[in-house]
């Protein structure tokens, strides 16, 4: 499968694209609302970025407990329930009078419920779109969270400065609420990938086998941290410029999605190799631009050619894939978005602790640092990827 004609005929495809399409514009419209509203009321880059990306950190409890749901339960009910919770946390969040603290205990249940989405949603992907179509229908995913994103940063930044953060809120949890009933409408019932009940025990289990290979630990390192300092650059956009955030974001989303519409319709599999280090060089040289003074198009320019190095993220989800057994697909992709969201909010947090003492754009310089060195520190066992062994393909118990 090489075109997009062929992967929107695929049955099932266009409703899944269509309700994750309309959840990530409703994720995006809240994003901005409510990292506006924190530091309007707080005036603080740590709780400003905290909000952003703070949902994370149950990313990490929700990993080591309930990541054996994706496996476990039929994939439509679970992910049109996600977007339901979704849908009612963040109309929560836009009660008058919510302290801070209050929306912080909503963003923690929104992380610990979104922990199994994306384990369901990809493994749910890898069904519908089995062997080489997997990276052209996730890159076409993650081109449309880039559209998403931008279109929901100038939804947002309108809505702000016409009505409220409140009030974008709302329209937020709209979008969201449309996402569960596309999905219910449009996906048909599968049964679970594997048989017995979700648990912790079976959570921790699964993980344990996942981890036990020494080529799937490298890969999972390189999906999660790279990245993740990055986006640690990106939750300092709005103290950075308070009054052009929605344009550092809108670039971001740009040049993401114009990464993954190279990385995944216009390179070969048999030499999507050759691109995994220079992509994710390129995701964080642009950024030590930020140690110097940079007008708004310059910085613009920079994040945008950074953020076309998030397409390495398609070439190592690829090799994944065709690591793992069968049975734990979805929670071998539900421990990788798990991963990655919870070192991008730890990325977040420490950006926003350091920005408390320095600039933010010297932060920004200082991450992208750190991430050059991981890069150049796990390229050498990325080289080589491995088979997955014959037996742990055949069985998921524990080898």
């Amino acid at each position: 499968m090489r075109t997009y004609g062929e992967l929107f005929r695929t049955p099932e495809f266009t409703p899944l694209f269509a309700g994750m399409s309309a959840q990530a514009a409703g994720g995006t419209v809240s994003g901005l609302a409510l990292g506006s509203l924190v530091y309007a009321a707080t005036g603080s880059p740590l709780l400003s970025a905290l909000s952003l990306f703070g949902s994370s950190f149950a990313q990490v409890i929700g990993a080591t407990t309930l990541l054996s749901i994706a496996d476990h339960l039929p994939p439509r009910t679970l992910l049109a329930a996600i977007a339901t919770i979704f849908a009612a946390g963040t109309a929560v969040m836009a009660i008058p009078g919510m302290p801070i603290w209050g929306l912080f205990a909503v963003i923690a249940v929104l992380g610990l419920t979104g922990s199994v989405g994306g384990g369901v949603r990809w493994g749910l992907l890898s069904e519908i779109l089995p062997g080489e179509g997997y990276v052209l229908g996730r890159s076409v995913f993650n081109m449309a969270a880039g559209a998403m994103q931008i279109g929901g940063f100038a939804l947002g930044g309108v809505l702000v400065a016409a009505l409220s953060p409140r009030e974008t809120l709302l329209a937020a949890a709209a979008l969201e609420l449309l996402a569960a009933v596309v999905i219910r409408t449009g996906l048909t019932g599968r049964a679970p990938r594997t048989s017995g009940r979700p648990s912790v025990r079976e959570t921790w289990r699964v993980n344990a086998l996942l981890w036990s290979s020494p080529a799937r630990r490298r890969l999972y390192l390189a999906l999660w941290v790279p990245n993740g300092l990055i986006v640690g650059c990106e939750a300092l956009f709005i103290p950075y410029a308070p009054g052009a955030a929605g344009v550092l974001f809108m670039s971001a989303a740009l040049g993401m999605l114009a990464g993954d519409t190279v990385t995944g319709r216009f390179i070969p599999r048999d030499r999507r190799g050759r691109f995994v280090t220079p992509l994710r060089l390129l995701l964080a040289v642009p950024y030590l631009l930020f140690a110097l003074p940079l007008p708004l198009p310059v910085a613009a320019t920079a994040v945008a050619t950074a953020s076309a190095g998030f397409g390495a993220g398609l070439l190592l989800q690829d090799r994944l894939v065709a690591l793992v057994p069968d049975g734990t697909r979805g929670q071998a992709l539900g421990l990788h978005s798990a991963g990655m969201l919870t070192m991008q909010a730890v990325s977040a947090s420490v950006a926003g602790l350091i920005a408390q003492y320095v600039p933010p754009a010297t932060t920004m310089a200082l991450m992208a640092c750190a991430s050059l060195v991981v890069t150049v520190a796990l390229t050498p066992g990325l080289r080589e990827p491995a088979a997955p062994a014959p037996a742990e393909a055949a069985s998921p118990s524990p080898s």
